[in-house]
């Protein structure tokens, strides 16, 4: 194995680690090669045991518990989170999409009374237990693993039966040409039925999303009410995302 290759596999084993699946798409252009030759790298890969191909890309064999997925950029999901609680008021209607940065709002509400929440995270009920002012319904639904999230048709028709001032949602990657994207249909799904039955939709994610793609588009930019990002973006990207995004807020 050539020296180049080695680092190649090398970063998709690091990505795999931190996102639990990944695009071929994605790897190619970020690596600078082309699709065929990630396909070999994700064959070789596979044929050791450190990862799993599925359609388009491929996915941890060991997936990173959530838990410990929220903990990497940690205080800038904080602050981002925490910014996104504050726009929240007293007596709110809102829904919250899985994700760990998603997730983090519902610990920034305490002291606001009589806020409803309507979410298919279950990290977000584990959070909000501990603020008895919050009242939480959570979809139901086909468990999704990797996301602590619930999806499908059932949780689709669940959030279609309410209505909502605001929307959290989370990403796997978006770019100011590609909008917001995921690496499976179902989460998609969720988020653009949440679009459906709310006033706005935020999105939230930290700077390592920027510019990364993953399988399935959701929405485009000039969809979203506002995105709300942290400073980690370079000043050339921000002065981007503020041109297409109706609302940022750099945090």
């Amino acid at each position: 194995m050539t020296a180049e290759r080695s680092e190649r596999e090398r970063y998709i084993l690091d990505l795999l680690s931190q996102d639990g699946s990944l695009s071929v798409t994605a790897l190619s252009r970020d690596l600078g090669v082309s699709e065929v030759t990630i396909r070999s790298h994700l064959r070789q890969l596979e044929q050791q045991g450190l990862l799993a191909r599925t359609w388009g890309g491929a996915k941890s064999v060991s997936i990173q518990n959530v838990l410990d997925r929220v903990k990497v950029q940690e205080k800038e999901k904080e602050r981002i989170a925490q910014a996104a609680a504050n726009l929240v008021q007293d007596d709110d209607r809102i829904m919250i999409e899985a994700g760990t940065t998603t997730a983090l709002i519902v610990r920034y509400l305490t002291g606001k009374r009589g806020v409803q929440i309507v979410t298919n995270s279950l990290l977000v009920l584990t959070y909000a237990r501990a603020n008895p002012d919050l009242d939480v319904i959570l979809t139901g639904g086909q468990f999704h693993r990797e996301s602590e999230s619930l999806v499908g048709p059932v949780a689709v028709s669940s959030i279609r039966k309410f209505n909502a001032r605001l929307a959290f949602v989370g990403t796997d990657g978006y770019t100011s040409d590609r909008g917001i994207t995921t690496q499976f249909a179902e989460g998609a799904e969720v988020i653009e039925a949440m679009m459906e039955r709310t006033e706005e939709i935020w999105l939230v994610a930290d700077h390592t999303k920027y510019g990364r793609a993953g399988f399935v588009s959701v929405l485009e930019m000039e969809q979203l009410s506002g995105v709300i990002a942290d400073a980690g973006l370079s000043p050339e990207t921000t002065e981007v995302l503020k041109a297409v995004a109706p609302r940022a807020l750099i945090v």
